[in-house]
């Protein structure tokens, strides 16, 4: 049974930094690419980030890129996302996804099969 997890998230001031975990188990790590999304209150969720199989390509929306970044460890089964600079719209519950598109990665979020519950992040003003 596959199981995708998040950790990390919490309370944090403006300008701070959060580094989110997702652990995946019950499948073949490396065979899957991976994502970040998040979902703010009345608004729709939005892809954060994307890491290829071996994590040698990325992709991010141009709301996030230069603040955020994604890595993995495959020997781990774990994805991370480092949160720079945060902001209050940044707040939101932020999902792992895994996707079993090879050799890239996609914001797409119709492409993910397996997600996890989420970790809320707060960022205060």
């Amino acid at each position: 049974q596959v199981q995708v997890v998040e950790s990390g998230g919490g309370l944090v001031q403006a300008g701070g930094s959060l580094r989110l975990s997702c652990i995946a188990t019950g499948l073949t790590f490396d065979a899957y690419s991976m994502g970040w999304f998040r979902q703010a209150p009345g608004k729709e969720r939005e892809g954060v980030g994307c890491i290829s199989q071996y994590g040698s390509i990325t992709h991010y929306p141009d709301s996030v890129k230069g603040r955020f970044t994604i890595s993995r460890d495959n020997a781990k089964n774990t994805m991370y996302l480092q949160m720079n600079s945060l902001k209050p719209e940044n707040t939101a519950m932020y999902y792992c996804a895994a996707s079993p598109l090879r050799f890239t990665c996609t914001l797409a979020q119709g492409r993910y099969d397996h997600w996890g519950q989420g970790t809320q992040v707060t960022v205060s003003s």
